[in-house]
C-alpha cells in the first residue's frame, strides 16, 4: 500500500493543473489516477485528429444522456475524455473565458473571492498569450500557449464582414475588455500542435506518480475524514488503494466526480440506499445542478469556394499535410470552431447571452466528424447561461457501470426562448450580402423550415451537446441544501476531501468551459498550499 501526501483523481485538465502546482513544493508527494491510457496517440496531438479521437472508446468515455423531450425523445453522446489532459487532449481547443458577470454571480452567491477581478490573475497565471492583448487581461508568462489563427479563407472574412453589416462589431480579443462582437477564436493551438493540459503541466510537473488504466473505485474514509482511494486496474482488473496523508482530491470531471462521490458513500441517501452503498454522509446536492450547452447547427452548402470538406480529401490534404509539415497554415492546425459571434437574444440587453461558431465546413446531418461530400459552411448557436436542470446518478456501485446522465435540455421557458431567437440570428448570418456569393442554399434545415414551431422542432430533432458539462458538486455555503463544496472547495461536512474540476461550477460561465476549469485549479492550488490569493488587478 502506497501512500503519498495528496491522491488526484483524475488527469484532466483541473487535474493536469493541480498536480503540476502541487509539486512545485518540495518534499511533497502527489499521486494522479487517470482510469484512460498515457496520451501517446499521435492524432492526440495534430488538432485536426479530434475527428478520430472524439468516439474512440479507449480514449474517451462514450457517455449517452437519456431521452428528454427537449432533445426529441432522444439520447446523445456527451464523449469526455479519457487519458491524460482528458477532455483537453480531445476538445475543440477554444479558449474562452466567459463574462465578467459569470464570476461575479459566483461570489453573489456567497461564495468568497471568486468574483471576476478575484479570479482574472489565475487565468493569466495560466496563460501564455501569443500575440496582442491587453496586458491587465492576458498572462505572457504562463504555460499554456494561447495563440490567433494562423489560417484563413475568403467565406470566414466574408461571414464576419456579413456579421458587422447585421451589426456585430467586430472584436479581436473577446477575452479582453468585452465579450461582445464576431471574430477568430483564440486557441490552445502552437507551432501546428495542441497543447493539451497534460502536455503543458502534467508532463512537467516534478515528481509525480501517475498511473493510468486507473479506475477509481471508491473513496476510503476514516469517519468523515477521506484517507486514501481505491482502484482497478483497466486491464486484468486488480485492485489497488493508495493513501493519502493530506487530502483526496476529486478532479474527475462533472459526471465522474458526481459518480465517484456517490458510490463512496456521499450523495443522497435514497440513491445510496438503492445502490446498496452504506451513507457515509448525506449530501443531497451530489449529482444534482446538471448543466450543460444545448447546441444547434445550420448548414448551408457553398459555391464558388472550396471549403475544408473539399481541402480534407484527396490532393487537398496531401497540400494541407506538406503546409502543417512545413510549419505553414494548414487546416491540419485548426480548431473546430474557427469563429466566434458573442451576441444578444434581444437588443435591449447589456451583454451577449448567445455564442454562435462558424466555420468553412460542415458534418454530415447526426455524424459529428464526417465532413459532408459537397462543399459547405457551418453556422452553430447555443444559449450562454442555461437554466435548464439536470442530474447524474449512479445506476450501481459498480464503477464500470456508466451513470445515468439527464440534462433535461430546453426544459425551461426560458431557453426555449433564448435559443429560438439564436436560431433565427444564425440563419440570418448566413444571408447577409458579404457572404452571399459564396451562399448557395440553405441545406440543414433547409428553408422548407420557415416559422418559430418549425425551428423549435428541428431544434430537438438535430440539437446536441456542446460538451461543456458543469455543476454536479456545485459550489455555495453551507445554507444552500445544493450545495457540495465550499467556497474553499471542500466538501462540505467532510474532511481532507476536494473537488477541484468544473463540477463545483455554480452557474455555467457564458463560454467553453476549459479556461474556467484550468483557473479553477489554478486558485485550488493556492488555497491547498495556503498560499494568499493575489491581488485583483483589475474591475472590468
Amino acid at each position: 500500500m502506497d501512500e503519498f501526501d495528496y491522491v488526484i483523481v483524475g488527469a484532466g485538465a483541473a487535474g493536469s493543473v493541480l498536480a503540476h502546482r502541487l509539486a512545485e513544493d518540495p518534499g511533497v508527494s502527489v499521486c494522479v489516477l487517470e482510469s484512460g491510457p498515457p496520451d501517446r496517440h499521435p492524432f492526440i496531438h495534430i488538432p485536426a485528429g479530434f475527428i478520430k479521437m472524439l468516439f474512440n472508446p479507449e480514449y474517451t468515455w462514450q457517455f449517452t444522456t437519456e431521452p428528454s423531450p427537449g432533445s426529441g425523445g432522444r439520447r446523445i453522446k456527451t464523449t469526455q475524455g479519457r487519458t491524460l489532459g482528458g477532455s483537453s487532449s480531445i476538445n475543440g481547443m477554444v479558449y474562452n473565458r466567459g463574462q465578467a458577470a459569470d464570476f461575479d454571480s459566483w461570489a453573489q452567491r456567497g461564495n468568497r473571492g471568486w468574483g471576476y477581478a478575484d479570479v482574472l490573475p489565475y487565468f493569466r497565471r495560466t496563460e501564455a498569450r501569443i500575440g496582442p492583448g491587453d496586458s491587465r487581461f492576458h498572462g505572457r508568462e504562463g504555460r499554456l500557449p494561447v495563440t490567433d489563427i494562423d489560417w484563413f479563407h475568403p467565406i470566414s472574412e466574408a461571414f464576419i464582414a456579413g456579421a458587422e453589416t447585421l451589426g456585430i462589431p467586430r472584436n479581436p480579443d473577446y477575452n479582453g475588455a468585452t465579450q461582445a462582437g464576431v471574430g477568430y477564436f483564440q486557441r490552445a493551438i502552437h507551432r501546428g500542435w495542441r497543447h493539451s493540459a497534460a502536455r503543458v503541466f502534467l508532463h512537467s510537473a516534478r515528481g509525480v506518480d501517475i498511473r493510468t488504466h486507473a479506475r477509481a473505485a471508491r473513496i476510503r474514509f476514516q469517519g468523515k475524514r477521506a484517507v486514501g482511494v481505491d482502484y482497478i486496474e483497466e486491464r486484468g482488473r486488480a485492485r489497488h488503494e493508495v493513501m493519502a496523508r493530506r487530502e483526496v482530491i476529486v478532479s474527475a470531471g462533472t459526471v465522474n466526480t458526481a459518480r465517484l462521490l456517490q458510490i463512496s458513500g456521499v450523495g443522497p441517501a435514497p440513491l445510496l440506499a438503492g445502490l446498496g452503498v452504506p451513507v457515509v454522509h448525506h449530501l443531497p446536492g451530489v449529482g444534482e445542478n446538471f448543466r450543460d450547452h444545448y447546441s444547434v447547427r445550420f448548414v448551408a452548402r457553398v459555391r464558388n469556394a472550396r471549403t475544408i470538406n473539399e481541402l480534407s480529401r484527396g490532393i487537398g490534404l496531401a497540400g494541407q499535410v506538406a503546409r502543417w509539415l512545413l510549419g505553414r497554415g494548414s487546416i491540419l492546425a485548426l480548431s473546430p470552431s474557427i469563429i466566434h459571434w458573442f451576441w444578444k437574444s434581444h437588443p435591449e440587453m447589456d451583454n451577449p447571452d448567445l455564442q454562435g461558431v462558424f466555420s468553412p465546413a460542415s458534418y454530415k446531418e447526426g455524424f459529428v466528424g464526417l465532413l459532408d461530400d459537397y462543399p459547405g459552411m457551418t453556422c452553430g448557436v447555443w444559449q450562454h447561461r442555461p437554466e435548464s436542470v439536470g442530474h447524474v446518478r449512479a445506476r450501481a456501485a459498480d464503477p464500470f457501470v456508466d451513470p445515468e446522465i439527464q440534462p433535461n435540455y430546453l426544459s425551461h421557458p426560458t431557453d426555449q426562448a433564448v435559443l429560438l431567437a439564436g436560431m433565427k440570428l444564425a440563419r440570418a448570418l448566413l444571408r447577409t450580402a458579404p457572404l452571399a456569393p459564396f451562399f448557395d442554399h440553405e441545406s440543414l434545415p433547409g428553408d422548407a423550415v420557415r416559422d418559430d414551431a418549425g425551428l423549435m422542432e428541428f431544434a430537438h430533432r438535430i440539437g446536441s451537446t456542446a460538451y461543456h458539462l458543469i455543476g454536479t458538486a456545485r459550489m455555495g455555503p453551507p445554507t444552500d441544501p445544493t450545495a457540495v463544496v465550499d467556497d474553499r472547495l471542500r466538501v462540505h461536512g467532510m474532511e481532507g476531501l476536494r473537488v477541484v474540476d468544473a463540477s463545483v461550477m455554480p452557474s455555467m460561465p457564458s463560454a467553453n468551459t476549459y479556461a474556467s476549469t484550468m483557473m479553477i485549479a489554478e486558485k485550488a492550488a493556492d488555497m491547498i498550499r495556503g498560499r494568499p490569493a493575489p491581488e485583483a488587478e483589475v474591475q472590468a
